[in-house]
């Protein structure tokens, strides 16, 4: 039983074993600068890291992709007027309200589809994943997300390629950002998107994915444990009022820009008026972003 619990002590803790990687994770990407060096916090490591089962190789190669991809997209830069189009129904928004754990909102109302380009559709989803990020509380990593099918019709959906991007850029490039996914009452119609879609989603990002129907009292249970009953909106079986307000979102969007621009070291920029009216984005020159090959 000593030798037992002398063995035991001698261990080292789990968590001192998930530091070490993260230390060999950032020697293994080499020296960081500029925007590379903001994004890559332990915190962001750590959830690489976690997508990756703490492989370090694995882990370096993914995250190396995702920042050739960020320094090409340059999500941090897109601006709300980019974007603004595509929200005027409130197909995704940022709830006012955080989850149980003080975690951010995303609703998402597939019935109110209001485009058909699937460029702009992913924009403007990359746009509002980077905005809630910014908005995410000190020591926080995750966002939940709620989604609402009133009015949903299989004409009117995005098509399946274009749900396959966005998987691909959520799982790839915002790893372990999602808590969890309720899916609100789904009709019948939707079974069939939902098989073709899940055959693109990792296993782990699949076990976040909640069905709640209103007559089952176990997902309603599960959803209520999460959510104050309070701020959930009635779609979602809750006592609030669900309003979307492009006007006033827009305003919130706008100053988060700011926001977002003095985060990233892009400079004070105060969105620019365009020719035509409305807003425009801000003239940004590149930054030279040295990107390492990729592990094989």
């Amino acid at each position: 039983m000593y030798l037992l619990r002398r063995q035991t002590q001698n261990q080292p803790d789990n968590s001192v074993i998930r530091e070490a990687k993260v230390t060999e994770l950032r020697a293994a990407l080499g020296p960081l600068s500029g925007r590379r060096l903001k994004y890559c916090t332990d915190a962001c490591l750590k959830r690489y890291l976690e997508a990756r089962n703490w492989n370090v190789d694995k882990a370096k190669k993914m995250l190396e992709e995702t920042l050739k991809w960020r320094s090409t997209y340059k999500p941090e830069e897109i601006r709300w007027a980019e974007v603004a189009h595509e929200g005027e129904t409130g197909k995704v928004s940022r709830a006012n309200f955080h989850d149980r754990l003080g975690r951010p909102v995303l609703i998402l109302r597939p019935g109110m589809q209001n485009t058909t380009s699937a460029e702009d559709n992913i924009k403007h989803f990359v746009y509002l994943l980077e905005n809630a990020i910014l908005n995410l509380s000190e020591g926080q990593e995750q966002m939940s997300w709620l989604i609402d099918f009133t009015g949903f019709a299989m004409s009117s959906n995005l098509s399946i390629k274009t749900a396959r991007d966005i998987i691909h850029i959520l799982q790839n490039h915002y790893p372990e950002r999602l808590a969890i996914a309720f899916l609100y009452n789904p009709p019948r119609i939707f079974q069939a998107f939902w098989k073709a879609v899940k055959y693109f989603l990792d296993p782990k990002t699949a076990q976040k994915v909640k069905f709640v129907y209103p007559n089952n009292k176990e997902s309603l249970e599960v959803m209520k444990s999460l959510f104050d009953v309070d701020n959930l909106p009635s779609e979602f079986g809750g006592k609030a009022t669900l309003k979307y307000d492009h006007e006033e979102f827009s305003r919130m969007m706008v100053d988060d820009d700011l926001k977002s621009a003095k985060f990233w070291g892009i400079g004070d920029e105060k969105p620019s008026i365009h020719p035509k009216g409305g807003l425009s984005r801000a003239e940004v020159a590149p930054e030279p972003v040295r990107v390492e090959p990729l592990a094989t």
